[in-house]
């Protein structure tokens, strides 16, 4: 007995062979069907979607570019079709509006700016080079921006001032009162440029505040140096060979004073001895005296024999008559 299903039966056996074909080429068909029936892309309806992403991106980009943040050492000054409508010295967070103001920044803190190098005549005729600095800061933002429009004007009308005012100050100091520092009281020349300058300066309402200038440093011209140098020595000479004038002029009065006293003290001293000696000479006379009162022939006698010394050498020749009383005292009679 056979196993073939089909049974001899040749429609059966061929429709079992291609029968999977035909099944698979109608479910192709099928998908294919499937496929054609999905709708196509359209655009359009996300273009309302992304109108609204986009609108709310341009609203939130604007919103943080007209944020702005104050911080602690600075002011913020907030300008509408440039002139300043108001500014901020507190820190935090600020809004602008969009388009139409504008903010600028502005330091709080002190600053120091380097002036450049200038010229400058002294009372003594002196032409010095000075370099100096000065210590400033912000103290009415608004006023600068309105009166000087920007920080780079506002050092600049400053410069312009401290300088007319060193002008005026070191044009009635002499060289030498500048560069010592112990006799010109440097201190107080720059409190008084300081003072000046401030001065200037709320005048014309800058809005800015000079805390302290200072000379750095001060040179000659190179093509005066030398002769300002040598005119330096030749006025110390002067000033020395002054001090040994008045030197030789003050041992000059010392010595006179000093030889003035000591003739003074010879000429009381030889009074004085001078007394003591009549003195003396009177109390011997008056003893010889009373001495030679009491027997005159020897006082006679004594005197003569004191004019011996005196009239008698050692080749004293003398002629007297063998009589006279003078020979015979020489020849030893004394009756």
């Amino acid at each position: 007995m056979s196993n073939n299903n089909f049974d001899g039966d040749l429609e059966k056996f061929v429709k079992n062979l291609f029968g999977n074909n035909k099944n698979k080429e109608k479910k192709s068909v099928q998908d294919a069907k499937i496929v054609k029936e999905k709708p196509p892309f359209n655009p359009k309806k996300y273009v309302k979607t992304a109108i609204i992403l986009t609108a709310i991106a341009a609203v939130l980009i604007i919103l943080l570019s007209n944020i702005y943040v104050v911080k602690e050492n600075e002011y913020k000054i907030v300008r509408q079709f440039g002139e300043v409508v108001k500014y901020q010295d507190q820190p935090g967070l600020y809004m602008k509006i969009p388009f139409i103001q504008s903010v600028t920044t502005l330091p709080k803190n002190l600053m120091v700016y380097d002036m450049s190098e200038e010229e400058i005549n002294t009372l003594d005729k002196k032409r010095i080079i000075i370099d100096n600095y000065a210590v400033w800061r912000v103290t009415d933002p608004k006023a600068l921006i309105s009166n000087a429009r920007s920080l780079v004007n506002a050092e600049a009308r400053m410069e312009e001032f401290i300088y007319s005012v060193l002008r005026t100050e070191l044009g009635q100091t002499n060289y030498d009162e500048i560069i010592n520092d112990e006799n010109s009281g440097r201190g107080s020349l720059s409190e008084k440029i300081t003072k000046s300058v401030n001065e200037l300066l709320q005048k014309d309402n800058y809005g800015i505040e000079v805390v302290d200038v200072r000379i750095r440093r001060t040179d000659l011209p190179q093509e005066n140096e030398e002769s300002v140098y040598k005119r330096m020595i030749s006025d110390r000479e002067s000033i020395a060979q002054k001090y040994l004038s008045e030197g030789d002029a003050e041992k000059n009065r010392i010595e006179a004073n000093t030889d003035r006293q000591v003739q003074e003290m010879i000429s009381t001293a030889k009074k004085e001895a001078a007394l003591i000696i009549a003195e003396g000479e009177a109390e011997a006379a008056r003893i010889y005296n009373e001495a030679f009162s009491k027997d005159p022939e020897f006082y006679q006698l004594y005197r003569t024999l004191e004019t011996y010394k005196k009239t008698i050498g050692d080749e004293t020749v003398i002629v007297l008559p063998a009589d006279s009383p003078y020979a015979r005292i020489l020849s030893g009679y004394i009756d």
